[in-house]
C-alpha cells in the first residue's frame, strides 16, 4: 500500500484579520474549513476555523504537530503565540503546499526567526511516522555548499484609466402661462334727432328725395400669435489635463552578511568558529535561571556580533549607537523586547570590540 504524505503549512500572523483573510482566501482556492486552524493564547479572541483533530486547543495543536520532542522550532512558535500573535495552519498534500504557501505569504506573515515579513514553514509527515526536525533535510540537500537567493525589488510605475464621474443633459419642452395687456378700440353709431324750425329751402326739397345713408362701426379684437426663437445653446464637450504625481512605495532587496570564521578582527579580538559556544557559555551564566531557552536570546548576541563589524559603527562606542541599534533591531524582530536582550547584544558587540572576555573565563 502507497504512502500518503501530509503536509502541515504553518504561518505566524500579527493580528486576527489578516489571519482570517488569508483563510478566507485558502477556503476560495480550494481548501476545506476543516482543514484550515487558526488560534492564540488569548482564548476570549475565537475564530471560526477550529481545524480537525485538534482537540485540546493550541496545546493539543503543538503535540499533534511537533510531537513530545523538544524542537527548536516548536520554540519559536510558542514565544509568537505567548507574544500575542496568531497562529495559522493548513493540513494539505504536498501536491498543494505551494499554493498554501504563496496564499499564506500574500498576507504578510511575521518571520519568528529573522524579523523579516516572510513565515511560512512545511512539516512533511508520511503516514506512521514523524516529520524531520525543520532545517535537517535541507541541510542534506546542500551538503558542503549553498546558495543564498539575493533578491531586489524594482518600483515600476504604470497607467491605467478609472470612471471618475461625468455630466448628462437632458432637454424637455414646458409651457408655462404669460398674460399681456392690450388697448383695444371700439367705434359705435350714433343718431340722434335735433328738432328745427326753418323755412324749407330748395335744397331740402332736393335731399328729401329717397336717400339711404349708411355709417359703418368697427372695433379692434386681440390678435395672438406666437414666434419661437432660440435664446441659448448649451454646448457639452470635453478637456484633458494633464498632471505629475509622485508615487511613494517601499522595495525590498536581500543584504547577505559574509562573515569569516577563524579569523581576527582589527582590534585583534579572537574570532572563533566556537563563538556561539562562548555566546551559549554567557547565556547559561546570566538568563539560564529565566527558565527560557537560549533560541530565545541567540539572534540577538548574532546581532550585536553582526553590527559591530559594520562600518557605520567601528570605532564608536555601543552608548552612542544604541539608540539607532534599537530601532534597527526593532524592525528586525518585532517579537523581541530590546530591553530583554540588551546585555546580550552588548555581550556580541564586545567580542568584536574586544571590550568582553570569554564567557567561559569570566565565571
Amino acid at each position: 500500500m502507497a504512502t500518503r504524505t501530509q503536509s502541515t503549512v504553518i504561518a505566524v500572523f500579527r493580528n486576527l484579520s489578516d489571519a482570517q483573510a488569508a483563510a478566507n482566501e485558502l477556503e476560495a482556492n480550494g481548501f476545506s474549513e476543516e482543514e484550515i486552524y487558526i488560534s492564540s493564547s488569548d482564548t476570549s479572541r475565537s475564530s471560526e476555523y477550529k481545524g480537525r483533530g485538534h482537540e485540546g486547543g493550541i496545546a493539543g495543536w503543538f503535540k499533534r504537530v511537533f510531537g513530545s520532542d523538544d524542537e527548536t522550532d516548536r520554540s519559536y512558535y510558542e514565544n509568537a503565540v505567548s507574544s500575542g500573535n496568531f497562529l495559522l495552519s493548513v493540513d494539505t498534500d504536498e501536491d498543494n503546499v505551494n499554493t498554501a504557501a504563496d496564499v499564506l505569504n500574500r498576507y504578510s506573515p511575521v518571520d519568528i526567526q529573522r524579523g523579516d515579513e516572510t513565515n511560512q514553514r512545511e512539516r512533511t509527515v508520511s503516514a506512521g511516522s514523524k516529520a524531520p526536525k525543520a532545517g535537517r533535510a535541507a541541510a542534506d540537500a546542500l551538503g558542503e555548499s549553498g546558495a543564498i537567493p539575493v533578491v531586489k525589488e524594482e518600483l515600476r510605475v504604470g497607467k491605467r484609466t478609472v470612471l471618475r464621474g461625468g455630466v448628462r443633459v437632458y432637454s424637455r419642452v414646458v409651457e408655462q402661462p404669460v398674460e399681456e395687456t392690450v388697448n383695444l378700440q371700439e367705434q359705435r353709431v350714433r343718431v340722434e334727432r335735433q328738432p328745427v324750425n326753418r323755412p324749407v329751402s330748395e335744397s331740402d326739397f332736393r335731399t328729401g328725395r329717397d336717400e339711404v345713408i349708411e355709417v359703418e362701426e368697427y372695433a379692434e379684437e386681440p390678435v395672438v400669435s406666437k414666434e419661437a426663437r432660440v435664446v441659448e445653446e448649451v454646448r457639452v464637450n470635453k478637456e484633458s489635463t494633464q498632471r505629475t504625481e509622485k508615487v511613494k512605495d517601499t522595495v525590498r532587496r536581500t543584504e547577505v552578511n559574509v562573515e569569516k570564521l577563524n579569523e581576527r578582527n582589527p582590534k585583534g579580538a579572537s574570532m572563533s568558529g566556537n563563538i556561539d559556544d562562548d555566546f551559549r557559555n554567557h547565556f547559561t551564566s546570566n538568563y539560564a535561571a529565566s527558565g527560557d531557552p537560549y533560541e530565545s536570546y541567540a539572534p540577538a548576541y548574532r546581532y550585536g556580533y553582526e553590527v559591530a563589524s559594520d562600518p557605520r559603527y567601528q570605532g564608536r562606542d555601543f552608548s552612542e549607537v544604541e539608540q539607532d541599534l534599537r530601532s534597527d533591531y526593532g524592525r528586525r524582530y518585532p517579537n523581541s523586547t530590546w530591553e530583554k536582550v540588551k546585555d546580550s547584544i552588548r555581550y556580541g558587540w564586545n567580542k568584536v570590540t574586544g571590550k568582553s572576555s570569554s564567557a567561559a573565563t569570566s565565571r
